[in-house]
């Protein structure tokens, strides 16, 4: 795979010149961007596969629902439906995606939409009889017809922009430049622990301007696995026989933090629909035992045959330090923008 990708070097010199020409268009108002009156906060990543902006929204979520009426909007990766949807009872995984139907479980004050015309998802947010204060895009980074007013890039500790080269030969989306257009970089995936020293390299290594906030995040994982109707310690299942299930981009670390030696590890492709020969599969893999699955995961398969065995490890982003200031700022700037 790494020599294919060599291979193509001219096709991803290509692509980084089509889509700096793009951003270029975008910058001089030659291609139209749209504001709102409402503050927008995008958060998004300039590569392809995981950088946590899951746990990055909901944190975003309740740093700001207590105190405001938020909505998030996503493009609805994988889902089966089309257009503008707003999350319902009806709703499931297949209509909105994995990532905002879990947004919709958790958060029920929280107005959840997808749509990927993000233009058309805001304006029909906005046209709603209680319309939203605020508005988190999720993975948006690219999408400049929206112009939003606050932009949040996450770049992940072990595979920073910065060492990265467009796609096909990389994972880059865009140039590295692209990162200007952050307020705020959040390096996440971090160690739980992480010097003042390598902070400030990995900095320099991103090469942000003295206006843009850098700060560190870590992977925090729940103490318990929740199951339809039972929970149970994570202590307690480590030592157990068990199965681990993943359909995200970059299971690892999930299986790392659970695994004993007589665990079995099925991987999946990212936002994975599971076929009846996939439960079926699994079912026959686990041959009793419990099943413990990403919450992104869980959500696409709660309602499945594999139910009563099926349990789920919840994580949140946490800060390594400063993480007041990440706070303050983004209340100063919504605070600022509800007075404007």
């Amino acid at each position: 795979m790494n020599l294919l990708r060599k291979l193509f070097f001219p096709f991803a010199i290509l692509y980084g010149f089509i889509t700096s020409i793009r951003n270029f268009l975008f910058d001089k108002g030659i291609l139209k961007s749209t504001s709102f009156d409402v503050p927008v906060i995008a958060v998004g990543n300039l590569s392809v596969g995981g950088t946590g902006k899951t746990p990055q929204i909901e944190y975003l979520i309740r740093l700001l629902s207590d105190k405001y009426k938020v909505a998030t909007l996503s493009r609805g990766y994988k889902r089966k439906s089309k257009g503008f949807v707003l999350a319902d009872q009806n709703s499931n995984a297949e209509i909105l995606g994995d990532e905002p139907f879990q947004f919709y479980q958790k958060f029920p004050n929280v107005m959840v939409a997808v749509d990927a015309n993000r233009t058309n998802g805001i304006q029909q947010l906005l046209s709603q009889n209680e319309k939203p204060e605020i508005i988190l895009l999720d993975d948006a980074f690219q999408h400049r017809k929206v112009k939003a007013g606050f932009y949040i890039l996450l770049t992940s500790y072990g595979d920073l922009y910065a060492d990265d080269f467009m796609l096909p030969t990389g994972n880059l989306r865009e140039s590295r430049s692209g990162a200007e257009r952050a307020n705020i970089v959040v390096v996440t995936k971090c160690p739980n622990v992480l010097s003042d020293e390598e902070q400030a390299e990995i900095r320099l290594k991103l090469k942000l301007n003295c206006s843009q906030q850098i700060f560190f995040t870590f992977i925090d994982y729940d103490e318990v696995i929740f199951g339809v109707s039972e929970k149970m310690a994570v202590s307690e299942i480590k030592s157990e026989s068990k199965v681990l299930l993943a359909g995200i981009a970059k299971p690892k670390p999930f299986f790392d933090y659970l695994k004993n030696d007589n665990d079995e590890c099925l991987t999946f492709p990212d936002h994975h629909h599971f076929s009846d020969a996939d439960l079926d599969a699994i079912q026959n893999k686990a041959n009793g035992r419990k099943i413990i699955t990403t919450e992104k995961d869980y959500v696409r398969l709660k309602d499945s045959k594999l139910v009563s065995q099926l349990y789920y490890l919840p994580i949140k982003s946490t800060f390594i330090n400063h993480q007041q200031n990440f706070d303050a700022t983004i209340l100063e700037y919504v605070k600022s923008n509800l007075e404007s």
